[in-house]
């Protein structure tokens, strides 16, 4: 069953849409329960979503370009072409997300928990990843600068040529 919640309606247990969907530009939908959200493809430009849960949601190809999504959790959320140019994740929990193809240019993810996340081929360009948890991530192909993961944490993380990080 899909619940429709509106942007200041809060609901949990059950998949979820808000109600502004698929064009939620710039919406408040702080600490909302969004999981297992249908969001492909939907313009959440500069949309608040701090401290929101999006585990499992389906993002793919949306638009999150500016937007607040600060200890947000999206756990296994599909964000594959995702635009996130300039969003602000900073200690958001991004652990298993498939993050594929994404463009996270000038992206915030400090103290994020990015464990086992899918970055194949993401642009990373000009991202903060200061004492990001990159553990297990896979960032082959990632388009990113090595100066970004300067203090994160690496510990079996696939790196942009393909070595593994020990």
């Amino acid at each position: 069953m899909l619940v429709v919640v509106g942007c200041g309606d809060t609901q949990s247990n059950a998949d979820t849409t808000p109600a502004c969907a698929p064009s939620c530009q710039d919406a408040n939908l702080e600490g909302q329960d969004l999981t297992r959200a249908k969001l492909g493809g939907a313009n959440l430009a500069g949309a608040n979503l701090a401290g929101a849960n999006l585990d499992g949601a389906d993002l793919a190809g949306a638009d999150l370009a500016g937007a607040d999504l600060h200890s947000a959790r999206l756990h296994g959320s599909n964000l594959t072409d995702a635009n996130l140019t300039g969003a602000t994740l900073d200690g958001a929990e991004l652990e298993r997300a498939n993050v594929t193809d994404a463009e996270l240019t000038d992206a915030e993810l400090g103290s994020a928990d990015l464990r086992d996340a899918d970055f194949t081929f993401a642009d990373l360009s000009g991202a903060t990843l200061d004492h990001a948890d990159l553990s297990g991530a896979d960032l082959t192909g990632a388009t990113m600068s090595e100066e970004s993961l300067s203090a994160a944490l690496l510990t079996g993380t696939v790196m942009p040529d393909g070595t593994t990080h020990e």
